[in-house]
């Protein structure tokens, strides 16, 4: 091999490497950290803010595991906030009356309310044939109703739950916080399984082209019932992830949280169309909301402004994840032979 096809040969893979879409991400993160850091005098990059930002954003990262899997079947679910308020509710309120003595029984029950929920609306989708979008919108405004029924529109507060499990969101393990090492085990569970599994293979079968997932013999209506199940369980589970953190159960909590993680998927190069997208994007894709959420009030930026200027930076993270991927798309058309 010659000296200048080596070079060729590097300067491939360096292309490579640039037109990943994580890479990408990745850069975009660092360049806003740098800023950020910058114009916040550097207080953003402290331990007591990650630990925050582990913290509080935790159950947001896990909603968008389950999300994640929901996307890649060319799916969507905008009842989760629904799901993880009802879960985080009823549980809570079986905690309160003393049916639930046991923090880990707490997160139990919430993930199996939370799996009886997504059960449902898989069933409805994959049986009932009804769109995605449809489905979940109805079951947003039913479920959330639930909640306002079974509490009666009051408020689970801190006393009348178990200490230890509110205690939980407080303490952490080798300097990280339990709440964090939850979506940090979740994180490398969906990487293995989309990565390594045959479930993962037909998960990204059904999102790419569904009519040839059937004929090579996949069950499409298994995968999207067992899909939708797991993110109602997600959801669950993050109920009591917020309840723990917040030391209280209200019918209102996590609206609007369903935008936040959509918005996190598809800035870590998740497509809206199926078939498309990782953990590990939508862990990135994830930390940035949660830079972008926390910086903005750090660098002085007004209150009315935060929410337009959030909305701005996701676009710029989003677009850049498209050029990437047209680039990617040109690369693959020219490499192919006529």
């Amino acid at each position: 091999m010659t000296v200048k096809q080596k070079t060729l040969k590097k300067g491939g893979k360096l292309g490579e490497v640039l037109r990943s879409r994580e890479i990408s991400l990745l850069l975009v993160m660092v360049l806003l950290c740098v800023v950020i850091q910058w114009r916040s005098g550097g207080t953003f990059f402290t331990p007591g803010v990650i630990t925050q930002l582990a913290q509080n954003y935790a159950y947001t990262a896990v909603l968008t595991f389950g999300m994640l899997l929901v996307l890649l079947i060319g799916g969507i679910d905008i009842s989760i906030a629904s799901t993880l308020a009802f879960s985080g509710m009823a549980s809570s309120m079986l905690m309160q009356h003393g049916f639930l003595t046991n923090p880990f029984m707490v997160f139990l029950v919430s993930t199996l309310i939370g799996l009886g929920c997504g059960l449902i609306i898989g069933l409805v989708i994959a049986k009932g044939k009804v769109l995605p979008i449809i489905a979940t919108l109805g079951f947003q405004y039913i479920v959330r109703g639930l909640t306002y029924v079974i509490s009666d529109s009051k408020w689970v507060s801190s006393d009348e739950m178990l200490p230890a499990f509110t205690q939980f969101s407080l303490d952490s393990f080798l300097g990280i916080p339990y709440l964090a090492w939850i979506f940090l085990v979740l994180f490398v569970i969906v990487l293995l399984v989309l990565k390594w599994t045959e479930f993962g293979r037909q998960i990204y079968a059904v999102g790419s082209n569904a009519e040839a997932a059937k004929i090579s013999g996949i069950n499409i209506d298994r995968i999207k019932i067992l899909v939708y199940s797991i993110n109602g369980a997600i959801a669950g589970l993050a109920g009591a992830m917020f309840t723990s953190k917040y030391a209280s159960a209200q019918s209102n909590m996590a609206t609007g949280a369903e935008m936040d993680v959509i918005a996190a998927c598809v800035i870590g190069g998740v497509s809206l169309n199926g078939g498309q997208g990782n953990a590990v994007g939508a862990l990135l894709g994830v930390i940035t909301i949660a830079i972008i959420s926390k910086s903005l009030s750090l660098v002085g930026i007004d209150a009315f402004w935060q929410q337009a200027l959030k909305g701005v930076i996701i676009l710029l993270a989003v677009a850049v994840n498209v050029l990437v991927q047209r680039n990617n798309d040109r690369e693959v058309l020219k490499g192919r032979e006529i």
